[in-house]
Order: C-alpha cells, then sequence, then structure tokens
C-alpha cells in the first residue's frame, strides 16, 4: 500500500508507466499472496470457495447496473444505501 498511500487516484492509475514502481508493487503483492496462500494452508481454508462466495456477495452488494464505469470515480467508495 505504501505505493499509493498518500497519492490521488489518478497517480495511482499513471504508476503503470512507471517500470521501477511496478516491479516493486509486483513484489509486494507476491509477499502477500504467498502470506495469503501459506495461512489458507495453515488454516484449512479453501481459497477458491472463498473468493467465488466473495465475489457473489460484492455481486449483489454493487450491481453492475448502478456500479459500472465507477471505478476510480470516489463515489465507488460509499456502499449502496440499504
Amino acid at each position: 500500500m505504501e505505493h499509493f498511500q498518500w497519492i490521488s487516484v489518478e497517480e495511482s492509475i499513471a504508476l503503470k508507466e512507471n517500470q521501477k514502481a511496478l516491479d516493486e508493487i509486483g513484489e509486494e503483492l507476491a509477499d502477500v499472496l504467498s502470506y495469503s496462500l501459506a495461512l489458507s494452508n495453515v488454516l484449512g481454508l479453501d481459497l477458491t470457495t472463498i473468493l467465488l462466495a466473495k465475489m457473489e456477495k460484492n455481486r449483489t452488494k454493487y450491481p453492475i447496473d448502478q456500479f459500472k464505469g465507477r471505478y476510480g470515480n470516489r463515489q465507488h467508495l460509499a456502499p449502496p444505501q440499504e
């Protein structure tokens, strides 16, 4: 998160043009993935099942007709009113 913590959405998107930053971010993502896989293995969690359930939960919580195209727009940060 250190690459994104204090910058705007636009600056975050622009990082894809910075190879050094991408390499660093990629290494951090690899660390997070490795730790996630190790933890899920120790705890006996099936990440495939968990990921699919979370995607379904998000699909229900954020209907495509209401949220499509809102990526990068601060409005997408607020959950829908229930």
